[in-house]
This record gives structure tokens, C-alpha cells and sequence, in this order.
């Protein structure tokens, strides 16, 4: 049994739906007390455990830190520390957020982090925490998570053009939009592998091709078959509490090399999505 923590996120949602797991929601396990992830991996003894729950509110983490470290940085510290002590391997997720979003080059694994907000500075304590606890696992960096469920950048894009004719969005942030499916496929896979044997670390996995929002919104408009236009304006022209690097670019090779996992092409996530929203 794969246990996972977190429910109705959108990539913990995807792996309810792609294999016979055990999801805990907050409901369940409340992270905001992390001696309580613990207690359910101990009740539980699972085969591996994937960690699909955090803080996410990437805003909102600016006023509230030191909650937000909890869930992003104590609650995974003390998973990976129970799954090293079993021998269990433990995945995590991580995000694009960690880096400082500097030139135009995609981004690999052991480049240097510097995060540029609060919400980046608690997921890179949260991957600390993970590797320092010496046990088996994987850290999957990705990006720009879309699926037909939660809150994402796709979603909202169909609701404002159901009452706008044109759309402004950022066209100097580039990066590669993901598929929540693709990456919990991707988690399931990592994790039979790792249980087989196979070593972990750290990984990168995000939607190729690289494109602005402002080419994503015209992307989702016209597989959508809307006829809203898109203004391209500047991070600047749309200032929010967090900085948001302008270079979300991540190099999946590695995640390739060692594990057979391409990068997912969102195009074909995006009609995916779209024909769920249909049907």
C-alpha cells in the first residue's frame, strides 16, 4: 500500500484516481501538527509514502511564514525521518519556487536555490529536511500544476472568458505548465521503482514546451475554441505580495536519464483536461 498525504489537492487527486492508494486528508491527519504524520505512518506500515499535501497559497505565505513552514518544512522533516527509520521510501514534491527565476536557461537539479519569498524559502527547508533525514527518497521539483480540479491557472482562464473579451497576463514569466496527472504518474512510477531498489534524489519534471502565461491563456482559448484575446503586459504591470521568478524553465533530463519519465508535452494534458471539463 502506497499511503499519501493530502486529498483533494490537485496532484493527490490524481493519484487517488491512478492507483489503489490510501489518501489522507487534512481531516485525518492535521500536518499543522506534525508528530501526527508519524502516528500514521506507523499505523499504516506502507510500502512507500508520497507526500502530495503543503501549503500552497503562494501569497498568502508571505504574512503567515511560520505556519506555512509547518506544513511545507516540519511535516515533511518528520515523514522522512519515520520512512528512513522503516526503510520506507519517501517522496516529496517541491516546486520552480526554490530558484530566483535569474536568465533564461532551463534549470537543473544541482543548481544553486535562492528562493524569492516566503512560500519558496519553506519548500527549500522542507527539501533540507527530507535529504537530511538519510532515508530513501525522491524530491520532485515541478511547476505551473493544472488539472480539471482544484485552483489552477486553466481553470480560471475559462471562467474570466466566460465574461471578458480580452485577458491581460504576464508574458515575461516563462516556464513549462504541468499536467497533474503527469506528475502523479510519475510519482507511482518513481515509487515502484525506488521500492525495487532503485536510488533516488532530486528531480525536475514540467511540461515542455517552455511558453509565457500570456502563450498559455491564448493556448487554453483556442483549444477551448473562446474567442477571448490575450493582452501581454509585465510582471510589473501586475504587482502581487510575492515576487515571481521570470524563469520557471526546469531541465527534466535527469528524471529521463534515471527513470524513463519523458516530459510531459501539456498540450496533450491540456486537451485532456478541456475534454473532462466536456464530458
Amino acid at each position: 500500500m502506497i499511503l499519501v498525504f493530502g486529498r483533494s489537492g490537485q496532484v493527490a487527486t490524481e493519484l487517488v484516481r491512478q492507483a489503489d492508494v490510501t489518501a489522507l486528508g487534512r481531516d485525518a491527519v492535521d500536518l499543522r501538527d506534525p508528530p501526527a504524520a508519524a502516528d500514521a505512518i506507523a499505523a499504516r506500515n506502507p510500502r512507500a509514502v508520497i507526500n502530495a499535501a503543503g501549503w500552497t497559497a503562494v501569497d498568502a505565505a508571505e504574512g503567515a511564514e511560520a505556519e506555512a513552514h509547518v506544513l511545507n518544512a516540519e511535516a515533511p522533516g518528520v515523514m522522512a525521518r519515520t520512512c528512513a527509520a522503516r526503510g520506507i521510501p519517501f517522496l516529496h514534491l517541491s516546486t520552480d519556487y526554490v530558484f530566483d527565476g535569474a536568465g533564461t536557461t532551463p534549470w537543473h537539479e544541482d543548481d544553486m536555490p535562492a528562493p524569492l519569498g516566503a512560500y519558496g524559502r519553506t519548500k527549500l527547508a522542507g527539501e533540507h529536511a527530507v535529504r537530511d533525514a538519510g532515508g530513501p527518497y525522491v524530491i520532485l521539483r515541478t511547476s505551473w500544476v493544472f488539472s480539471a480540479h482544484g485552483t489552477n491557472f486553466v481553470k480560471t482562464m475559462l471562467r474570466l472568458s466566460d465574461t471578458r473579451d480580452c485577458v491581460s497576463v504576464v508574458a515575461d514569466q516563462v516556464g513549462g505548465p504541468t499536467p497533474a496527472a503527469a506528475i502523479a504518474g510519475a510519482l507511482l512510477r518513481m515509487a515502484d521503482a525506488m521500492q525495487a531498489g532503485k536510488a533516488g534524489g532530486t528531480y525536475h519534471l514540467a511540461g515542455e514546451p517552455h511558453v509565457s502565461w500570456a502563450e498559455f491563456a491564448r493556448a487554453i482559448f483556442a483549444a477551448a475554441g473562446r474567442r477571448t484575446e490575450v493582452d501581454d503586459i509585465a510582471t510589473a504591470d501586475y504587482p502581487t505580495p510575492t515576487r515571481r521568478p521570470l524563469n520557471s524553465r526546469l531541465d527534466c533530463a535527469a528524471i529521463m536519464r534515471d527513470f524513463n519519465i519523458p516530459a510531459p508535452d501539456w498540450r496533450d494534458g491540456l486537451r485532456d483536461v478541456l475534454e473532462e471539463f466536456q464530458a
